[in-house]
C-alpha cells in the first residue's frame, strides 16, 4: 500500500491536540525487574490512563480530526472494551453522540463502563460478527466509523505515547508493546523512527491471537478465523493494513507468549510493582519475563497497554499463574 505521510510535525500536532483531556502517564522505573532481566527496566503506565488504557490517545484525536457535520450526526466502534470505552468518553467529551458494538462474550465491566461514559450499546456475536454490525450501523444511521486501530489519526493519536517516553528515558535502547490490530505499536514504532534512530520497538501478541506476526510472514494483513486468549483487549479477528504496512517498515519484529506467561506478568506487576493491568496489558512484561524479547542489558520501555480488569475475573485470571 502506498503509506500516508507520516512527519514528527504530525505526531506533535496529535499530542497537543488532546493534551489537557488525557493524561501524560508516568514511566515508572522497577529495581525487582531490572535485577531480574539484567538490565533497567520501566514501566509506561497507560493502565493509569482516562478509561484505564491508552485507546484515549487515538480515539479522542479522531473525533476532534472530525468535520463539524460529520460529528453531529455521531459516530460508532466496534471494540471487545477498550476502544469502546475510549470513544464513548471521548464523543461524551465533545458532545458526540456514539454507538459502540461489542462481541456478546465482552467484558461486563467494560460493557457498563462503556454505557457509563455516554454510548449506546449494541451486543452482538463474536468479534468477527460484531465487525461487521457496526459497519452496518454506520450505513444504516449515517454515522463515521471510527476504526479501533486501522486509521491515520488514531494511529497519530497512540504515537503520542514513543514522544513521551523518549522525552522521559533519552537512553531507552527498546520499546516492548501489546499488539492486537496493530494501532499502538504501529504508532510508537513510527513516531520512534522518526524521532530515535536506534531504538526498536518490539510487538508481543497472545499465542492465541497472532494476526500481526502472521501478516508479517504473509506480506500482507491477514484476518484470524478464530482467537482464543486471556486477553481480551488484544483478540482483534485481523491486523490492520495500515498497521501492517507500518510494522513492517519501522518494527524490529513481532514474538507471541502464551497465556501462562501472561498472568504471571499479572501477578508480578500487582505483587511486586503494586500496579494492576489487564491481562493485555501485561503481555509485554510477559515477553521481556520469558526471554522473548531480550533487551541485552539496555534500558527497556515496557508499555502497561491497560488495566481494565472484572473484578470478578481477577482471581481466576491470577491462578493461570500458577
Amino acid at each position: 500500500m502506498t503509506l500516508p505521510t507520516f512527519t514528527r510535525d504530525r505526531f506533535e500536532d496529535a499530542r497537543a491536540r488532546i493534551a489537557g483531556s488525557v493524561h501524560r502517564t508516568p514511566l515508572l522505573r522497577s529495581r525487582t525487574l531490572s535485577e531480574w532481566v539484567g538490565a533497567p527496566v520501566y514501566l509506561k503506565c497507560e493502565n493509569l490512563q482516562k478509561t484505564g488504557s491508552f485507546k484515549v490517545r487515538g480515539a479522542l484525536n479522531r473525533l476532534l480530526t472530525l468535520a463539524r457535520a460529520d460529528r453531529d450526526r455521531g459516530v460508532v466502534t466496534i471494540s471487545a472494551g477498550n476502544h469502546a470505552q475510549a470513544v464513548a468518553w471521548a464523543a461524551s467529551a465533545a458532545g458526540v453522540p456514539s454507538v459502540v458494538v461489542m462481541p456478546e462474550q465482552a467484558s461486563p465491566a467494560k460493557v457498563a463502563a462503556s454505557r457509563a461514559y455516554g454510548a449506546e450499546v449494541i451486543l452482538h456475536g463474536d468479534a468477527r460478527a460484531a465487525f461487521a454490525r457496526s459497519f452496518e450501523v454506520a450505513e444504516e444511521r449515517g454515522m463515521t466509523f471510527v476504526h479501533p486501530f486501522d486509521d491515520e489519526e488514531v494511529v497519530a493519536g497512540h504515537g503520542s505515547v514513543a514522544l513521551e517516553i523518549l522525552e522521559d528515558l533519552p537512553d531507552v535502547a527498546s520499546i516492548i508493546v501489546p499488539v492486537g490490530g496493530g494501532g499502538l505499536v504501529s504508532g510508537i514504532c513510527t513516531a520512534a523512527a522518526l524521532l530515535r534512530k536506534g531504538v526498536s520497538v518490539w510487538g508481543v501478541e497472545p499465542d492465541g491471537a497472532p494476526a500481526m506476526s502472521l501478516s508479517l510472514r504473509a506480506g500482507h494483513a491477514v484476518h484470524l478465523e478464530r482467537v482464543d486468549t486471556i486477553a481480551d483487549g488484544l483478540a482483534a479477528p485481523m491486523a490492520g493494513v495500515l498497521n501492517h504496512a507500518l510494522v513492517e517498515r519501522h518494527a524490529a519484529g513481532v514474538v507471541r507468549v502464551d497465556d501462562r506467561s501472561i498472568a504471571s506478568a499479572m501477578k508480578v506487576l500487582l505483587e511486586r510493582c503494586k500496579l494492576l493491568a489487564e491481562p493485555a496489558g501485561a503481555a509485554g512484561l510477559a515477553a521481556l519475563l520469558s526471554g522473548a524479547v531480550d533487551p541485552a542489558g539496555a534500558p527497556v520501555a515496557v508499555v502497561l497497554s491497560g488495566g481494565n480488569v472484572d473484578a470478578g475475573r481477577l482471581g481466576e485470571l491470577l491462578a493461570l499463574a500458577e
